[in-house]
């Protein structure tokens, strides 16, 4: 906090006083009064040209903080000398204007501050408050500062009461000001049965310490540069020199020690009567002194070796470092408050978020048990429904073993009858293998729809592993889920992957049933092909039906209608063939199984016709 700034607090004050309406604006006149006395006090000269030419006559209204601030920085703040006046009496300016309007007390109360008490108070305050406006100050500095007036007081601080004092709802919301600070030192509630002389002394103490930036205050035997005689002094240090004086009054001053970076304190040994004695060195000389006990020689010795300290380090008040440094102590803590508040809030989040995880991985497990389930139906339902379509073809070649066999003897024994029927013989043999050949057709249909089922299982055991693996990866999540507090940092990265792997096994599943179902594409193509065997065996069945026509009339030929008359392949019919069928092919088909026995109706019109003429066919 530089100079500027101090003197800006005190000068809002007198500015704000002049405010009487509360509107944030102030007389032209009343503002030409107080810079006029502020270059006085300032010990600057005043320009009244200037002055004028800023607040001219034909301006309309009076003139607001923002309005007056470029006329002070330019006019008074830029011209201001360090060391050519005195702060106490900008202070004591300032404070006159603002007292009279918000400092009014009862001077006839016991527990009432003196004036000079309550200005100094003020001055504290305004050391203390924070850089913005309105000035307001932070209850851990109000604590600071009521301690550091207890402690010269000589009593215990009571936090209770400034604790109940802190949790009003006007001192909570708009923060602590001044005059709300005075108040609650007029109460009587820190100084109650304390006499007032004492806690003057001890304001005036504190208020030297912090704001006279006074390191520290006390009697000391100092010893003589020419006489070398022993004589008392009133010592007064601060971070740049340490003063001496005849009595505390600090009326007349003996000498001045310049503190620099080449000085240097030491603690000498007892000698000449004197006891507690040290030594501080300049680069021009050496001055002795004696405390009056180890302690003050101790405390005297640090606050010197402080002082040295910051004027090294370019630091010019030893309570405008601590202020700084405790601000930022309430910094670093409201961040860990908010630090640890976001943290609260992100672990919350995340339980929230792994409630949601789990109870979508429930219903997951849930619609997981019936597919499962419904998977093992259809595996069931499927294997029935091979099964059958094995039997029926077990039977099928069967029926068509024994018709060649019978076919065989037939022609064994036709063979014998003429020469002419060996052409037809031959073509029925054609015939026979194309049958053949539509049979092996259909066995390998079915062992297609058999590798394609092995396949479809492979599938499912495949799907089943993903699930596994999903199930796998869930747990995985559960885990680090679980770590979330010992690996907060690792945490978000690690449910990222989880989460990607989730999808990947997720796609990968759904991968496993697209497959499943183009093996079931495959499955539905396969009966389609067994059906298409099954419809050119019938076609090769009727056409080998035409083949057989008779020899001629007059030809006499054994009968043989009781053991074999008309021998006729069985049409393969499989009834699970039709589980899938819809409505359009099930029609197509009626109309094909009635065409078959349209013509299988002719058939043995015609062979009841040659029957009743003394022929035979021969199928």
């Amino acid at each position: 906090m530089d100079l500027r700034s101090e003197l800006l607090k005190s000068i809002w004050y007198g500015f704000t006083a002049l405010d009487l309406e509360k509107s944030g604006k102030v007389s032209k006149s009343q503002l030409k009064v107080l810079s006029h006395n502020l270059c006085t006090v300032l010990c600057i000269p005043h320009d009244p040209v200037a002055l004028e030419e800023h607040f001219r006559d034909d301006d309309d209204g009076p003139v607001s903080s923002q309005g007056y601030m470029p006329y002070l920085n330019k006019y008074i703040l830029d011209k201001v000398v360090e060391g050519s006046f005195t702060k106490e009496s900008v202070d004591e300016l300032c404070w006159t204007l603002t007292a009279k309007k918000n400092y009014q007390t009862d001077r006839n109360s016991s527990t009432v501050l003196p004036e000079k008490d309550a200005f100094r108070l003020w001055c504290l305050f305004n050391f203390l408050s924070e850089d913005k406006y309105p000035l307001v100050m932070v209850p851990d500095e109000v604590e600071y500062l009521l301690k550091k007036i207890c402690m010269g007081m000589s009593i215990e601080f009571n936090c209770v009461e400034l604790e109940d004092f802190f949790s009003q709802d006007s001192v909570q919301q708009s923060g602590i000001t001044v005059w709300i600070f005075l108040e609650m030192m007029n109460s009587g509630k820190i100084t109650r049965g304390i006499d007032k002389s004492i806690i003057s002394m001890a304001i005036e103490e504190v208020y030297r310490e912090i704001v006279g930036d006074v390191l520290k205050e006390g009697y000391l035997w100092k010893k003589g540069q020419l006489r070398r005689n022993w004589k008392e002094r009133w010592f007064t240090l601060r971070p740049s020199n340490l003063s001496y004086y005849t009595s505390e009054d600090r009326k007349d001053c003996q000498g001045n020690i310049a503190l620099d970076g080449n000085c240097c304190v030491e603690v000498l040994p007892d000698r000449d009567g004197k006891r507690c004695m040290f030594c501080l060195k300049t680069l021009s000389k050496s001055y002795e002194m004696s405390a009056s006990d180890t302690k003050q020689r101790q405390e005297w010795t640090t606050a010197i070796q402080t002082a040295i300290r910051l004027h090294v380090e370019g630091k010019k008040s030893l309570h405008k470092d601590l202020k700084l440094k405790r601000r930022e102590q309430r910094e670093q803590r409201e961040k860990r408050r908010q630090a640890k508040e976001e943290e609260l809030q992100r672990l919350r989040a995340l339980q929230e978020e792994r409630e949601r995880k789990l109870a979508e991985l429930e219903l997951l497990k849930e619609a997981q048990k019936q597919a499962q389930a419904l998977l093992e139906q259809d595996e069931q339902r499927r294997r029935q429904q091979h099964e059958q379509l094995q039997r029926a073809l077990e039977v099928q070649l069967r029926e068509a073993e024994e018709a060649r066999v019978s076919m065989q003897a037939e022609m064994a024994l036709k063979e014998e009858e003429a020469e002419r029927q060996r052409k037809r013989i031959q073509e029925l043999e054609e015939m026979q293998k194309r049958l053949e050949e539509a049979l092996q057709q259909e066995i390998k249909a079915r062992l297609d729809e058999e590798a394609f089922r092995y396949a479809q299982a492979g599938l499912l055991a495949e799907e089943e592993e993903k699930m596994k693996a999903l199930m796998a990866l869930q747990e995985e999540q559960e885990e680090y889920i679980l770590k979330t507090q010992r690996e907060k940092q690792e945490l978000k990265q690690e449910m990222e992957a989880k989460s990607r792997s989730l999808d990947e096994a997720q796609r990968q599943l759904e991968e496993v049933r697209a497959n499943r179902h183009r093996v079931d594409q495959d499955v539905v193509a396969a009966q389609r092909k067994l059906r298409q065997a099954s419809t050119n065996v019938k076609h090769w069945n009727v056409q080998m039906n035409r083949l057989m026509r008779p020899i001629g009339p007059g030809e006499k030929r054994p009968s043989l209608g009781s053991s074999f008359s008309a021998f006729q392949i069985p049409t393969q019919r499989d009834p699970g063939l039709r589980l899938r069928r819809r409505s359009g092919s099930e029609d197509q088909n009626e109309e094909s199984k009635e065409n078959v026995e349209n013509r299988a109706g002719c058939d043995l019109e015609k062979r009841h016709s040659h029957a009743s003429n003394g022929d035979m066919d021969i199928p």
